[in-house]
């Protein structure tokens, strides 16, 4: 049984943040309100990211730092740059320190994944829980997955390109690496909606490491040989910019069906534009809150329920009915058993809806029209 450690007096290291955390009544959907005295003590979280190549996870580290700080208790946060040995490290030095939760948004490399669990299972048996944060940790019985239905994002792509290509049209993938669990969620969603249609799919390429120039070489390769492509769906959008940019060089932007995720503002930008037809927004605001939220609960001893059932304490202590009860979405397979998860749904974002979805709410209207309003 995983045993939680009492509270301590929080140290101050590398990037901050006081959270407090709630504590209270017995089943609740937010976290324990937190005592006087706790809140000195402090609660402490390590949070681990693979990388900030990817404009989003900037954004997801400081709402992330930001709601914690409107909670109570101090993060610390590591950047792997993308190298799997650095964040096991990272790991390691948490446990080390003796944080309460550790959250991980886990490095997607073609290593051996073998490290990263076993990080996983000491930290556990530690008394620490552990949170996989967008990226789930397969085979390694985290106590909270938390992410967005990926399946969702491959389905939007995909009746975005049926309702705006003609039969028969052929399709370029440039997708994310397979390391990233999320991704063969995504393309699983793509090949389903595509299944009822005469939409082609010639050829798929993954961008290692989240490589975005992939989208450009990718691109000018397949229309070196093909000559032309009718939709290119991108594993995100910093991928469909330099998709984008391949098909400037040959005067067909505008001309073909692009698609990415994550709503970056240079992809929300080509969408009023014209150069890019959609983006699918994953309101990261909403994640980071509540990964933020469930990380305190889990320091503060509650357990976190599926919404069917009480399958496991998934705080760091033995069952206890007395403790506080969060109910969450479901739980997902994750190679060995089911892990409690925490699912958000993700956006269609045209330039129809832009004003409606992101204006204001995810990107400035002055910054999404720079290039056609002045």
């Amino acid at each position: 049984m995983k045993r939680r450690r009492g509270g301590r007096k929080g140290l101050c290291f590398a990037l901050l943040v006081c959270l407090s955390a709630m504590t209270g009544c017995r089943e609740q959907t937010g976290v324990p309100e937190v005592s006087e005295e706790e809140r000195e003590e402090g609660i402490q979280i390590g949070i681990t990211l693979d990388s900030f190549v990817i404009e989003r996870w900037q954004r997801d580290r400081d709402v992330f730092v930001s709601a914690a700080q409107d909670l109570g208790a101090e993060v610390n946060v590591q950047n792997a740059n993308g190298d799997m040995k650095e964040q096991i490290a990272q790991m390691d030095y948490f446990i080390q320190k003796k944080m309460d939760v550790i959250v991980v948004v886990m490095v997607a490399s073609d290593e051996d994944e073998s490290g990263i669990i076993e990080a996983v299972g000491r930290a556990q048996k530690a008394g620490i829980p552990v949170v996989a944060y967008d990226r789930l940790i397969l085979n390694a019985d985290v106590d909270l997955y938390i992410s967005f239905d990926n399946v969702q994002v491959g389905r939007l792509m995909a009746e975005h390109m049926r309702e705006h290509l003609a039969e028969g049209g052929e399709l370029l993938r440039v997708c994310g690496p397979m390391a990233d669990y999320n991704v063969p969620q995504i393309m699983e969603g793509f090949e389903e909606v595509l299944a009822g249609s005469d939409l082609k799919i010639m050829k798929t390429e993954h961008a290692k490491g989240w490589l975005a120039e992939t989208g450009f070489a990718a691109t000018g390769a397949y229309l070196k040989e093909h000559y032309s492509v009718d939709g290119i769906m991108c594993g995100n959008d910093s991928i469909a910019g330099h998709a984008v940019r391949a098909l400037s060089e040959r005067r067909m932007a505008g001309k073909v069906c692009v698609v990415g995720q994550d709503a970056d503002l240079d992809a929300c930008q080509r969408i009023v534009e014209g150069t890019q037809c959609m983006t699918v927004y994953k309101p990261v605001e909403k994640l980071a809150r509540r990964a933020a939220e469930l990380s305190v609960a889990l320091a503060k001893g509650s357990r976190i329920v599926t919404a069917d059932a009480d399958r496991r304490s998934s705080s760091a202590g033995a069952a206890d009915t007395d403790a506080p009860v969060i109910r969450i979405s479901g739980s997902i397979y994750d190679g060995t058993g089911e892990v409690p998860y925490e699912c958000l749904e993700p956006v269609a974002v045209t330039k129809e809806n832009m004003d409606e979805v992101i204006t204001g709410k995810y990107h400035e209207e002055s910054d999404i029209y720079l290039n056609v309003r002045n």
